[in-house]
């Protein structure tokens, strides 16, 4: 078992995904006229616009925003960006930003292939829900309801269950390292309070999030803030630094061997893995959104801003603040690092504040995480209150045991399914661009007439019954 999960891995994560990701990304920003520099103001106009509607069923486009920053947000965010550190150098954090930047257009055409081909459930008290994501439209848009109960299947193995040990794990492990508690007490705590909000269902983690992810990340920025403008004046010798380290002009300053190649790898690979663009995560709960103005593009553009936020705000927030300390040369590596970055900068109180935001980035990321699975139950068929149920509990469990060990080949196998179902979304985002290309023409079009953009079902009979009319219909 071992040496077929280390074979698939080695296929996915050093071949198909890697180049998979980058090509994607690059062929849907040229399809779509580098949409995510043109129309970069967009993002915020979309986020920040008020429903008219009076759309109950919905969660808000900034709670979608939120709930999906809480899944992206998380470890990576602080041990990763320091890992791409020290094995790529600076200049792996030029390429973590050029990754993101083709991301933004990958993440912008999955999200709005999500809220297309979305579905409308309905739940007691006369009100519902809208479900949707990848395994949604690959059903609906391309025939394959087979592959999308793949992809479902391999969805909840990995981010609903493994994943959620993982970012457990890494709570406990900052607990215990910072403050002394026993992992076993992190681990019972964690459950409980993530058991309080997943009990709750999609709009309860919604709520939630979109408490939680704003304070978290303006703390966060604030502390890198406080950063910078201490060291104001070497902050733009520090830019440079990244940029010629990542065409291999300072490799000697940099010490890394390997020179454009490990800056070009390392930075690619944890840019990837942070904002999960093109994974066929974050379109789940961009589904469950009602999208403002009403058309399944300004939905894609909140995601899009998701990944914005991820990796060229947060992750380069941590990485300066390691760059601009004494002890990035260290030989110290990950959570380790971040941490001596900080008791540079603000003294003792550092490793504590580091502990202190894993913590909290790795909660959201659980809760995160729960909500695109129970998307792919619903998908499957099981998503009635016994199979919910049954996956909570389960959700549960693996987190008090993801804070008690880590076992690598049960990691190793949820890097497996992932890149399985990347795979499979990558693909079938390639097969559906005409519809994406379509519809952003059409948001456009209605931009540039002066009008609110609306999308109308009926006003595209190609789609048929692919989708549900009764979303997508006049006012």
């Amino acid at each position: 078992m071992n040496t077929i999960i280390d074979f698939l891995n080695t296929i996915f994560w050093g071949y198909i995904l890697i180049y998979g990701l980058l090509a994607v990304g690059v062929y849907f920003t040229i399809r779509l006229g580098f949409q995510q520099i043109v129309h970069f103001g967009e993002m915020f106009r979309v986020v920040t616009a008020r429903d008219t509607r009076g759309d109950k069923e919905g969660i808000s486009p900034v709670q979608a925003l939120c709930t999906s920053l809480a899944s992206r947000v998380g470890t990576g965010n602080i041990a990763g960006v320091a890992v791409a550190l020290t094995l790529g150098g600076p200049g792996a954090i030029f390429w973590m930003w050029m990754v993101a930047l083709v991301g933004m257009a990958t993440s912008y055409s999955e999200s709005t292939l999500a809220q297309l081909y979305k579905v409308h459930e309905a739940e007691g008290g006369g009100t519902g829900v809208y479900r949707g994501g990848p395994a949604f439209y690959i059903a609906k848009g391309l025939g394959m309801p087979w592959l999308g109960s793949v992809f479902a299947v391999c969805l909840i193995l990995s981010f609903g269950l493994v994943f959620n040990a993982v970012q457990a794990n890494s709570i406990a492990d900052a607990m215990a390292g910072a403050f002394g508690i026993p992992k076993l007490a992190t681990g019972l705590v964690l459950a409980a309070i993530t058991g309080m909000v997943i009990f709750g269902g999609i709009r309860q983690i919604a709520r939630l999030a979109g408490y939680i992810v704003p304070v978290m990340a303006g703390v966060y920025l604030l502390m890198a803030l406080y950063v910078l403008l201490t060291n104001l004046p070497l902050v733009p010798g520090m830019l440079t630094h990244i940029v010629r380290s990542a065409f291999g002009l300072e490799e000697a300053a940099g010490g890394v061997a390997g020179g454009v190649a490990a800056a070009m790898a390392n930075g690619i690979k944890r840019g990837l893995f942070s904002n999960e663009a093109g994974m066929g995560s974050a379109p789940n709960i961009a589904a469950a959104a009602t999208p403002v103005p009403h058309h399944p593009s300004s939905q894609g553009f909140v995601q899009a801003l998701g990944v914005f936020i991820d990796t060229l705000v947060i992750c380069s927030s941590t990485a300066l603040m390691i760059l601009l300390s004494e002890v990035h040369l260290s030989g110290l590596n990950g959570t380790q690092l971040t941490q001596a970055a900080l008791g540079h900068h603000i003294g003792w109180i550092g490793p504590y504040f580091v502990a202190v935001a894993i913590f909290f980035f790795a909660f959201t990321s659980i809760i995160g995480n729960y909500s695109y699975s129970e998307m792919a139950m619903v998908f499957l068929g099981i998503g009635n209150a016994t199979g919910l149920t049954v996956l909570r509990g389960l959700v549960l469990l693996l987190v008090v045991w993801g804070a008690l060990q880590a076992v690598a080949t049960v990691f190793d196998a949820a890097d497996a399914a992932m890149g399985l179902m990347a795979t499979i979304n990558l693909v079938a985002i390639v097969a559906l661009s005409g519809t994406v290309v379509k519809l952003t023409r059409d948001y456009f079009a209605q931009r540039k007439a002066g009008v609110e953009p609306r999308f109308h079902g009926r006003d595209y009979p190609e789609f048929g019954d692919q989708i549900d009319h009764t979303i997508w219909t006049r006012d």
